[in-house]
């Protein structure tokens, strides 16, 4: 019997998981570690506490398991995306890395839009210039933190970080690197064309691999320290939504997933490169060679419902302590004896701003038709129905871009509701899955070690073997054209309110 190792790591921590080649859970072991925020808009992590975190994650599923080094074939590694990791020619960390959710780089999008252009970038890269991504900040540093920049030899991603640990090699893959914002994403490669127009020396940058190929092996110091053999191959691996996808058996078109947490991701799989030049979703190369994936985001998903929690369900927390059971659960309890529309009130969810579609931060969070006959649990289900529509905002974007949904995998908190799941289903038009294993990005990126250590052939052929479906939740026919007339409603709200939002943004 063979073994694979998956490591996720995470913006809060590390977690690593020791499966079996059928995908059985063997150990697994979470570290936690802190963010850094040393100013307002700043988001920062020190890349030590990412190599203590794997090491010792790593060393505790081997010991856990019982499972001879010889056993294990492979490792691959899930991380957040966007991150900068900077290293010296001794490859010691210049500073902390600037993590995905840093906002300081608005004055170098500007910089990229006017040196490169938005619509070259988006030709090359397939995404307008974004804060959040990586090639921004190796501007910011470059000015503002000119003596760092000045000594940095290579330039890597959390996780890629984490394979210069392991093997000594400097190498990415194309899901991740494709965050980078400076990969040809239609021919997964880095863009020379970009990288002159930016003045970024390519020698600074790894070596691009597909997701499932063999970066590198473990060294005998590595091999030692973690109780595993030299030469053990580590993979490309994937950023943590490509690996997710992976994980969830999203790696054929018509594909997708769905996941409801702080925010909602709606994520399809697509053989031809896809991009939406209004630049409503993302684009990036999938994990599975000679593929794409597409990406729409909801920023105030399962936020929404924490709100609502939060503000008006104090007796709800307080029945679901006295019964033992969460306080989710009562409340779509709640939610189910409301009729579908909530009794004619619609939830916009832009309680954070939106992404998908709108692309617009001043967008605030609206009840619509609230009137006096209207209760708590009318509200709940609208906030609900709400959030579903916006993830349906995200699906028609991919239709528009000649991207077809009928298989869809419903993942985070909100995809274990059987309520939500039945809105999504509805709302979709196609079933609505779950899967079994609820171990996603590490799973995904243990199915990459298993391909890349010829355990499988491909990776839609691991995943078949692999990924069973858990719970199928089908349309129901009578709620489909119910839904889609709120829906058509829902959609023609924030046009007419884009201005007033504005207006709100700038009022003392």
């Amino acid at each position: 019997m063979a073994y694979v190792i998956g490591v996720d790591c995470g913006t809060s921590g590390t977690k690593t998981v020791l499966f079996r080649e059928d995908g059985t859970v063997m150990a697994s072991a979470t570290v936690e570690y802190p963010m850094y925020q040393p100013k307002n808009g700043y988001a920062e992590q020190d890349p030590a506490d990412w190599k203590a975190a794997m090491i010792r994650t790593i060393q505790t599923v081997v010991t856990k398991s019982g499972v001879a080094k010889e056993e294990i074939k492979g490792i691959g590694i899930s991380g957040q995306m966007h991150g900068l990791v900077m290293l010296d020619k001794e490859n010691q960390v210049l500073r902390k890395s600037i993590i995905w959710c840093d906002q300081r780089t608005a004055a170098e999008v500007e910089e990229m839009n006017r040196v490169v252009g938005r619509e070259k970038l988006m030709e090359i890269t397939a995404n307008p210039a974004l804060t959040g991504w990586t090639a921004a900040k190796i501007l910011w540093v470059r000015n503002n933190e000119p003596d760092v920049y000045e000594k940095c030899r290579h330039i890597l991603l959390p996780k890629d970080y984490l394979r210069l640990i392991l093997t000594g090699e400097y190498a990415t893959e194309v899901s991740d690197a494709s965050g980078m914002q400076l990969l040809d994403i239609a021919n997964r490669c880095w863009s020379d064309e970009l990288l002159h127009l930016l003045q970024i020396d390519k020698d600074l940058l790894g070596k691009v691999h597909e997701s499932c190929e063999v970066t590198g092996t473990l060294t005998r110091e590595m091999a030692d320290t973690l109780g595993l053999c030299e030469g053990t191959v580590v993979v490309g691996g994937a950023g943590d939504n490509a690996a997710a996808a992976v994980g969830t058996g999203v790696v054929r078109d018509g594909k997708a997933f769905t996941t409801i947490g702080t925010s909602g991701v709606v994520f399809a799989h697509t053989s031809s490169m896809a991009m939406d030049t209004k630049g409503r979703v993302h684009t990036c190369c999938a994990a599975v060679p000679n593929s794409w994936h597409v990406m729409g985001v909801t920023q105030g998903a399962g936020l929404s419902l924490k709100w609502f929690r939060d503000n008006f369900c104090a007796a709800e927390k307080q029945t679901a302590s006295l019964m033992g059971v969460d306080e989710y659960y009562l409340m779509d309890k709640e939610a189910e004896q409301v009729p579908v529309g909530a009794n004619r009130l619609l939830y916009l969810p832009y309680l954070m701003g939106e992404r998908t579609p709108h692309l617009d931060p001043n967008a605030r969070g609206v009840f619509f038709g609230l009137s006096a006959m209207h209760t708590k649990r009318d509200m709940l289900r609208a906030v609900l129905e709400g959030v579903t529509y916006s993830l349906r905002d995200c699906v028609e974007v991919f239709r528009e871009m000649g991207i077809s949904v009928d298989d869809m995998m419903a993942c985070g908190g909100g995809g274990t509701s059987p309520l939500w799941r039945s809105m999504l289903a509805d709302l979709y038009n196609c079933p609505v899955k779950t899967v079994a294993s609820k171990e996603g990005p590490s799973l995904g990126v243990a199915i990459l070690a298993s391909v890349g250590a010829g355990i499988y052939g491909s990776v839609p052929e691991a995943c078949d073997a692999i990924v069973k479906t858990d719970k199928t939740q089908n349309p129901q026919a009578e709620n489909v054209p119910v839904y889609e007339s709120y829906y058509q409603l829902y959609r023609e709200i924030y046009p007419a309110l884009k201005a007033q939002f504005a207006t709100l943004a700038g009022l003392q």
